[in-house]
C-alpha cells in the first residue's frame, strides 16, 4: 500500500505521486506522513527540505520549499506550496 502525494504550487501541479512517506517541514517541527495517518493540517516553514521516500529504507529526494501549507485526510497528503525552490 501506498501514500498518495501531492505536490501543488499557484503555477501547477508539480508531483502527483504514490510514495511511501514524506517527511514535511512543518511550522511546529517536522513531521512523517505514512498511508493511514490522522488527518491534520500544518503550516510549512519557508526555505525548508520536503523529503520524499518513494520505498521503505530509500534515499529520500528532498526538495526545498517556499512555504505554504500541508493537509493530511482518507485520501492521502497534499502540500500547497507557495513555490519549490530547488532540490536540496
Amino acid at each position: 500500500m501506498a501514500l498518495k502525494f501531492e505536490l501543488v504550487t499557484p503555477e501547477k501541479l508539480y508531483r502527483s505521486d504514490d510514495v511511501y512517506m514524506v517527511v514535511v517541514p512543518g511550522t511546529e517541527g517536522d513531521f512523517g506522513v505514512l498511508e493511514g495517518h490522522s488527518p491534520m493540517m500544518s503550516t510549512l516553514r519557508s526555505d525548508a527540505a520536503l523529503e520524499i521516500y518513494a520505498s521503505q529504507g530509500a534515499t529520500p529526494e528532498k526538495l526545498t520549499i517556499a512555504g505554504g501549507f500541508a493537509e493530511v485526510n482518507e485520501k492521502g497528503l497534499t502540500v500547497l506550496a507557495e513555490r519549490v525552490v530547488e532540490a536540496a
